[in-house]
């Protein structure tokens, strides 16, 4: 990371953490093993294999056989929501979700819906909270799955999870959840929430890019179509040689992640609300988009009003942040989030998404916002 930025984009992507790394130099050259292979190379890969979906599993409260490897959450997602439908699906049925998913889940049920699958979008209260009711309206009898995910990428809202899976538990619908922002992040308990299928990536918590995971729970496992096939790896679901260095990163991530979760909590709480607090303090016209408290620890999504985002990061180079999810800034639309909570287009336009890390530090909080205001003055004036 260069000395002289300060990034402040962790809901983007992190650093791989040094310890990762070591671990995963060994199944480059002299490990190098097929993990399918049945000799001693192949077995010293399975090894780190399983050691690692028993680490990636345990901080969910998951069974180690329930950890299916992809290629990050975007497969993951893919194999959960197009695998209930491909093997559940009959004329009429549909899937909930809302209307503040990451573009993994709104364009995977945007393909369902045009295989025949209908797709019912709850809408978010204007802190960008699902609230369980919202969700209960919309199930009914041929209700293929609920996703909605554990925490927005976008304002850090974290939906209430635990209630959602209750009503599809009483109701025998499945439950996924794209924990993709919260796993490694908050406490997440895939049985005492309910959760049936659920999506997470590694270089979201210090891993490497190129592997994530899907949970499957026994319930599930019966009613998952493979969407990758050739060989049969991972219970069937997913084939494909194991990318063993980078699964023994993501174990490494995970057990550093458990063991780490609740000082970075309370770091990075304190944080991200000094930097809120500075900017709501001593710039008119600022608000926080998204709600103050039930929110990830680490994130503030902040509008500006009056200034266009763009070009207060454009004047500010030495900072990275974003204005919304990465893996849609291509498109050049306004947040689809934010339009959700029901701000105005001018507003999204002024919006910007501050995430730390761990090695975010009180000076650089105390630099970046110095910067902003600075720049977000001028450009007023």
């Amino acid at each position: 990371m260069s000395d002289s930025i300060i990034y402040m984009d962790y809901n983007a992507t992190t650093p791989v953490d040094k310890e990762v790394l070591e671990a995963m130099i060994p199944y480059f050259s002299d490990k190098f093993g097929n993990a399918s292979s049945e000799h001693h190379f192949g077995n010293e890969a399975s090894a780190a294999v399983e050691t690692a979906r028993r680490k990636v599993a345990e901080i969910i409260n998951a069974e180690a056989e329930e950890i299916i490897w992809t290629s990050g959450a975007t497969e993951s997602v893919n194999l959960a929501l197009k695998g209930v439908a491909e093997t559940r699906f009959k004329p009429g049925m549909n899937i909930v979700t809302s209307e503040i998913e990451h573009p993994a889940v709104l364009d995977t049920c945007k393909a369902l819906s045009e295989s025949g699958v209908e797709i019912r979008y709850a809408k978010p209260d204007r802190y960008g909270i699902v609230q369980p009711g919202e969700i209960e309206k919309l199930v009914d009898g041929n209700t293929l799955m609920v996703s909605v995910m554990t925490a927005n990428n976008e304002t850090g809202a974290i939906q209430p999870v635990p209630e959602i899976g209750a009503i599809c538990l009483d109701k025998n619908v499945l439950f996924h959840t794209d924990a993709t922002q919260a796993y490694g992040r908050i406490p997440v308990d895939v049985r005492s929430y309910g959760i049936s299928l659920m999506s997470f990536s590694s270089h979201k918590i210090y891993g490497p890019k190129g592997v994530g995971a899907l949970y499957v729970s026994r319930t599930a496992l019966t009613q998952l179509a493979p969407q990758i096939h050739g060989g049969g790896h991972e219970r069937g679901l997913r084939s494909g040689t194991l990318n063993v260095s980078a699964i023994a990163g993501f174990g490494k991530a995970a057990e550093i992640s458990g063991k780490r979760m609740y000082d970075d909590f309370g770091k990075q709480i304190v944080m991200r609300d000094r930097l809120t607090e500075i900017f709501l303090r001593r710039l008119p016209h600022v608000y926080l988009n998204g709600h103050r408290s039930k929110r990830l620890p680490n994130t503030a999504n902040i509008c500006f009003e009056g200034v266009p985002a763009s070009a207060l990061i454009g004047r500010i180079r030495d900072v990275a942040v974003s204005t919304g999810s990465a893996c849609s800034s291509a498109t050049l639309q306004d947040s689809h989030v934010l339009k959700a909570l029901g701000l105005t287009a001018d507003r999204i336009k002024s919006s910007i998404r501050f995430s730390i890390g761990r090695m975010t530090t009180n000076e650089d909080i105390d630099a970046v916002t110095e910067k902003f205001i600075e720049e977000a003055n001028k450009l007023r004036n």
